[in-house]
């Protein structure tokens, strides 16, 4: 969990440098509340994970294949909910949000291999 607080912090920072060297259009005025989703979903999964990991081993698979389900739908929900609402740059906005999927995807994946590789050693 504490990977993933340090890669929100990374984000943060990305964000602020963004906006400082005039990248800003880029970024939706949202950002953070798509940052903040992330952030709540990446700590309510990784718990879920660990529950899964601790309780039975046999059982990991089907906990990490619910967790991929249940962000893919949370996500869908929430860029459903935001653009109901009548969000502005509504491209922008989706955009980015994909970007931070794939950004959080690909850094969970990265982070449960190295510690099932670390875990298939013992």
């Amino acid at each position: 969990m504490s990977k993933t607080l340090i890669l929100t912090a990374i984000l943060v920072i990305v964000f602020f440098l963004a906006e400082a060297i005039g990248l800003g259009y880029l970024l939706h005025p949202q950002k953070w509340v798509i940052l903040g989703f992330f952030a709540a979903s990446a700590f309510l999964f990784s718990r879920i994970m660990e529950l899964g990991f601790r309780e039975n081993r046999k059982n990991f698979i089907q906990f990490y294949l619910t967790t991929v389900v249940l962000r893919l739908l949370l996500s869908i929900i929430f860029i459903g909910v935001e653009l109901y609402r009548g969000l502005k740059q509504q491209e922008l906005f989706v955009g980015n949000f994909f970007v931070l999927y794939l950004f959080y995807t690909i850094f969970e994946i990265w982070n449960l291999n190295s510690n099932l590789r670390r875990n298939s050693e013992k």
